[in-house]
């Protein structure tokens, strides 16, 4: 029972953390704010994102396997596959986030070049997205751990 409540709280933690970071991304993903301070922090944010999604990812993969109701309950329920797919579809939109904040990075070691306010708004609207995508993720987890 003690592993069970420390790999839920965990995963919660982790789920908090993810929505924080993604946040502060999105909240400085702004043309008028960004300056090479801004894309530095904003690597440090991905840094601490992906940490985050990587404790998220471990102990739900923790609680399938040892956790209390074990694999074959899991794969038995239809919320754990829609949870599951939209939790694939949000990590293959994290990507390309992280990907560009690096790319930014780099160009501005390299020139001290700035991202355009087009690429701006593209990064903005993919975390975005999918920062909005995971309250859903939320709410099946909810309806499943009643019972649904």
């Amino acid at each position: 029972m003690m592993l069970e409540s420390v790999l839920a709280s965990l995963h919660l933690v982790a789920i908090l953390a993810m929505v924080v970071f993604s946040s502060s991304q999105a909240a400085l993903c702004r043309h008028e704010w960004l300056n090479a301070a801004v894309v530095r922090r904003l690597l440090r944010l991905d840094w601490i994102f992906l940490a985050s999604v990587t404790v998220l990812l471990l102990s739900g993969v923790a609680r399938v396997v040892w956790g209390i109701k074990g694999w074959p309950w899991y794969v038995g329920q239809p919320l754990f596959h829609i949870k599951m797919t939209l939790v694939l579809i949000t990590l293959v939109i994290v990507a390309r986030p992280s990907f560009t904040i690096r790319r930014w990075v780099r160009t501005l070691d390299a020139d001290g070049t700035l991202p355009s306010s087009h690429e701006i708004n593209r990064l903005r609207s993919a975390i975005m997205l999918h920062t909005h995508i995971m309250p859903f993720i939320a709410v099946l987890a909810v309806f499943w751990a009643r019972g649904w």
